[in-house]
This record gives C-alpha cells, structure tokens and sequence, in this order.
C-alpha cells in the first residue's frame, strides 16, 4: 500500500469521523464517493469497504458522548441495528447481483433525492 493511499485512507476517515459524530453521516456520502474518486475503487469495494468499516467500534465514542448527554436512546438503537443486520445481509445480496452502472446511478439518485428533500422541506 502506497503512503499516499494511507495518507488518503487517514483523511477519509478523519472527514468521516467529524460528519458521523457531528450529523449523523459519513458512509455513503463521504465514504463510498471518495473511495471511488481518490482510490480508483469499483463501486462495490467502496460499498462493501464503507459497511466492514461500520463494524462495532466505529460510532463507540460518538455514541457515549451523546450518552452523556443523555442524547442517546437505547432501545432504538438496539432495534434499529438488529434490523440493519438483516437488511444489510440482504440488501448486500441483491446490490453483488446488480450490474455495477445500474448500481452506480441508482446510489446517485438516491443522494441528489435526499438532498432535494432536505433543501426544500422544514422539517
């Protein structure tokens, strides 16, 4: 591994860290993209890569501190992230299955959507 791509890796997640913790984002709109545009890598390493990264230690001190604030609902949590390891599980089988265009512009909507959304909405 070269030092620039370390050096490109450590950014990464340095960018992804600050926007995980401060708003809640950072696999999918930082993580994926910049994989692909600064590393070369296809869309589904970059999305496969962006889901091993979210293994359990990830979000650990993001969490606590909003949990010391008592920002952080446990419950909810807990059902949200049983539910995101079965959809993960099958949402991963049918992304391999998809051709990698397909894939690629599908991922694209859905950002400028969402983005759309949040621009014009107030809530």
């Amino acid at each position: 591994m070269s030092v620039y791509a370390i050096f490109v890796l450590l950014i990464i997640g340095l960018v992804a860290g600050v926007f995980s913790g401060l708003m809640g984002i950072g696999g999918a709109i930082i993580i994926i993209p910049a994989l692909i545009y600064f590393l070369g890598m296809d869309q589904y390493s970059a999305q496969g890569t962006s889901i091993a990264i979210m293994l359990p230690p990830i979000g650990f001190l993001a969490a606590y501190n909003y949990y010391k604030e008592g920002a952080l609902n446990w419950k909810y949590a807990a059902i949200i992230a049983f539910a995101f390891f079965i959809g993960g599980y099958f949402g991963s089988k049918f992304a391999i299955q998809l051709p990698q265009e397909i894939l690629r512009k599908v991922f694209a909507f859905v950002l400028i959507a969402i983005a759309i959304k949040m621009l014009w909405t107030k809530n």
